[in-house]
């Protein structure tokens, strides 16, 4: 069954939503980027407040740099997190980013890597990242403001994202302005996850997370379970 994953920019988000049937609460600060990190202090009071919620939290929008990558994801994974997400922008080498981070998830600490849509990659990259080492991988959309995961990529194509990751024996997901018309279209292809911020919010998605909204959100998955 597909999850939901919900990103949320601060504990009073993150206190909204655990009443709700979300599977994974993304810390994130959209304001900062597609992948915009959260102040280690605010995720470290979001992991102590719900210990039992499985969390997720990037990194940042950070360059390509093997030493950066690996002091921000040391950092993040000390905070208690679940799950470690890092962006794989194509404005540098990934496989050094790769090579300094096999360690830490040698040690336990579960990554997940975010490819983007908007920008150029191939299926064939994926089993570098299960050589690493990564728990996961997700596809998303490094620039919001011009348009969803469904403006770049087709459908057939990221189901091929999807059986490509399940057979690596990888946790799969699905980002990028998710709207409530994209879930009929998503859910059937069978990841481990979607990824919502911007259908969580009345407005924009560096805007303030709206209850209703989630709660719509969350029964559109559930109308959704058969697909």
């Amino acid at each position: 069954m597909t999850g939901i994953l919900a990103s949320v920019a601060s504990l009073k988000e993150a206190s909204a939503l655990v009443s709700l049937p979300i599977d994974i609460l993304d810390l994130k600060n959209p304001a900062l980027g597609a992948l915009g990190a959260l102040e280690l202090k605010d995720v470290h009071r979001i992991v102590e407040t719900f210990p039992d919620q499985c969390i997720s939290a990037t990194v940042g929008d950070l360059p390509m740099v093997p030493e950066v990558v690996g002091r921000a994801v040391d950092a993040m994974a000390e905070a208690g997190v679940d799950y470690v997400k890092i962006g794989f922008f194509d404005s540098g080498e990934w496989q050094p980013v790769l090579d300094q981070l096999k360690p830490v998830a040698d040690r336990g600490v579960k990554l997940v890597a975010v490819l983007f849509a908007d920008q150029a990659f191939s299926l064939s990259v994926l089993p570098a990242f299960k050589a690493a080492g990564f728990e996961g991988i997700m596809v998303d959309t490094a620039d919001k403001t011009r348009g969803g995961l469904l403006a770049y990529r087709e459908l057939s194509w990221l189901e091929g994202f999807v059986q490509v990751g399940r057979s690596l024996g990888c946790l799969t997901g699905l980002a990028g302005s998710l709207s409530l018309g994209d879930i009929p279209k998503l859910k059937p292809l069978g990841a481990d996850y979607l990824g919502f911020r911007g259908a969580l919010c009345a407005e924009s998605r560096t805007g303030a997370l709206d209850l209703s909204s989630a709660i719509r959100v969350c029964a559109a998955m559930a109308a959704h379970d058969g697909s």
